[in-house]
């Protein structure tokens, strides 16, 4: 009988790297990062992505595996055929905007730690269905946790607001807020300000710089 060959994605490789933001950050990990229109992809099949996980974390020591890039849930039957096979012994990261809260539940198997990353140019665009992903991934039992990267443009009432949003979702809920890249933090008294007032929102918030890359990767 001809084998059948499962699902594929268009991936931008499998790197290693230090995760740039979020609750894991600065933590050695795998990347399993899918691949935007303007990058060069791959194609893996599920049976090849998983034996490359395996390949790698023979070979070295990794914190954990990340999964992001570029809309990575809309490939989420993809993710479950590929991290149902024999599992690597590593904790899973889903590092996502948010816009698929109803992809969430079929990883609740393989995902340990749900990440939601909102970006300053579309706090207004994206926060109401990243926070149903937080839902999501509080219901199905994952960690999950809220990253803003404000610009310079985005107001503390905002943050603040979604800050508040938030914990409403789950009192589980971990925010890491990073500044902008460039910001004089060590200068402007605005972000101990600010983080006083999100703590008087919600008990587990943190202000933390982003690495850039090509140290940090995501």
């Amino acid at each position: 009988m001809a084998h059948v060959a499962g699902p594929t994605a268009a991936l931008a490789g499998v790197p290693a790297g230090l995760q740039a933001q979020g609750v894991w950050s600065g933590r050695r990990q795998l990347f399993v990062r899918f691949a935007a229109e303007a990058e060069t992809a791959t194609m893996y099949t599920a049976d090849a992505l998983a034996n490359e996980l395996r390949r790698s974390v023979s070979r070295s020591a990794y914190h954990s595996i990340s999964i992001s890039g570029r809309d990575p849930l809309a490939n989420v039957d993809y993710l479950c055929a590929v991290f149902a096979k024999p599992p690597v012994d590593l904790p899973v990261m889903l590092d996502t905007d948010g816009q698929r809260p109803e992809a969430i539940p079929p990883l609740e198997k393989f995902v340990g730690l749900t990440q939601v990353t909102l970006d300053g140019t579309s706090f207004e665009a994206s926060t109401e269905r990243g926070l149903k992903t937080l839902h999501a991934a509080a219901e199905a039992g994952m960690q999950h946790a809220l990253v803003l990267a404000p610009n310079e443009q985005t107001s503390d009432a905002q943050l603040l607001r979604i800050v508040e949003q938030a914990r409403g979702v789950s009192g589980a809920t971990m925010i890491v807020i990073h500044p902008p890249h460039g910001v004089p933090v060590d200068r402007d008294r605005r972000w101990m300000t600010l983080l006083e007032r999100a703590a008087g929102l919600h008990n587990d918030v943190r202000f933390a710089l982003r690495l850039p890359p090509p140290t940090g990767m995501r």
